[in-house]
């Protein structure tokens, strides 16, 4: 277990505190950082709190507290300081899409160990692994959101950040020894590129229906009672500033939505309409089913499909990918990302110039595979 001896975590909670962490954090080579978010417990997801660990101490700063957190933006985007993650994509793109902060000089521990090819990529089995740690997840569904926090909280979100600069130089080493931080170090520059953007918001694609398991089964007249369904959910839910899935399963707005059901009597039994639930929603749920059948049929949205040439491309390229994952002992991803693959499928580059124009393959990439890449294109 962790060190039950070490001080408590500092909380940060107020203007005059964000700017002494900030002016102390800044001094530091290296920082170690996490966010909890609470998308188990909001409608609109938001980063409930960041952790930061350094030599010194352990800081959890609460952002709900904060109504400016610009003093943070310098040290993201310091290339002179490491900024070290855990699997960092989400938390980047969470910072990104919350307060726009850009981001230089990450490295992350999971991408570290993924380079590597560790079989167990989880904070808690590295930290297992590298130290004898072994992290207490008991308050890992916890909502991020609810104050006061609690010191068992605090005491517990401090532990996702404590241990990752020891963890860093330890993965460091490991691939300098195994000549692949030039590797890691191109993914690391990719996560800091990732779009905050793409972090979607609850309802507001008004096609979002459709990603409903089952939806592209359903008849399009099915289709338009599903979509009203699912806007009605989305209205209760916002309401209560609860995530979707707790108002209503995906699987209840599917079989309302296929049996198109016109009298209360007929809820009773579908998945997950308890009593309680028919009650509760039953009216609005059956005027939904009235709208959507007053409503003109809806059909999916229609995406091109990828030409023959080029989707015959991408098979060529995706199995070698996976037979020189298969062969280094990394899953395929570590290789090419997936992105990378259709864009090389797509344009076809046929000599090293206008490979270097892939902009999804970077330098290390095309110097370790470039070779490779044009024959198997070639024989396309």
């Amino acid at each position: 277990m962790p060190d039950a001896l070490l001080p408590p975590p500092v909380l940060v909670a107020d203007p005059l505190a964000l700017e002494r962490l900030a002016a102390a954090l800044a001094r530091e080579p290296a920082l170690g950082v996490d966010t909890e978010s609470n998308s188990l417990h909001a409608y609109r997801e938001r980063v409930c709190l960041i952790q930061f660990s350094t030599p010194a101490g352990d800081y959890v700063l609460d952002p709900l507290a904060l109504t400016n957190l610009s003093p943070l933006a310098p040290l993201f985007a310091n290339p002179a300081q490491k900024k070290v993650f855990h699997a960092s994509e989400y938390d980047v793109l969470c910072l990104k899409r919350d307060y726009d902060f850009q981001f230089a000089n990450l490295f992350d521990t999971m991408v570290a160990a993924r380079t590597l090819g560790r079989p167990q990529l989880g904070l808690g089995s590295l930290l297992e692994a590298h130290f004898g740690v072994t992290l207490n997840k008991r308050f890992q569904r916890a909502d991020w959101g609810h104050r006061p926090l609690t010191p068992e909280l605090l005491d517990y979100a401090r532990f996702d950040t404590h241990y990752l600069l020891a963890l860093s130089d330890s993965l460091a080493a490991e691939l300098a020894a195994a000549g692949r931080t030039e590797e890691a170090y191109e993914e690391f520059e990719r996560l800091e590129r990732v779009n905050g953007g793409a972090v979607p918001s609850n309802g507001a694609n008004p096609h979002a229906f459709w990603r409903v398991n089952g939806a592209r089964d359903l008849n399009p007249a099915q289709a338009a009672i599903l979509r009203e369904l699912f806007l009605y959910r989305e209205r209760q839910a916002e309401r209560a500033d609860r995530p979707p899935f707790k108002v209503m399963s995906d699987q209840t707005l599917f079989e309302i939505a296929r049996l198109a059901p016109q009298a209360p009597a007929d809820l009773e039994g579908l998945p997950g309409m308890t009593p309680q639930q028919v009650r509760r929603h039953g009216g609005q749920l059956l005027a939904a089913v009235r709208k959507g059948q007053a409503s003109p049929p809806v059909r999916p949205p229609h995406f091109e499909r990828e030409p023959d040439e080029v989707r015959d491309r991408y098979e060529l390229l995706h199995q070698w990918r996976k037979t020189r994952a298969k062969a280094r002992g990394v899953e395929s991803d570590v290789i090419i990302p997936r992105e990378a693959l259709w864009e090389l499928a797509r344009r076809n580059p046929r000599t090293p110039e206008a490979l270097a124009t892939i902009e999804t393959l970077g330098p290390w990439r095309r110097g370790a595979y470039g070779s490779e890449i044009l024959k198997v294109l070639q024989s396309s």
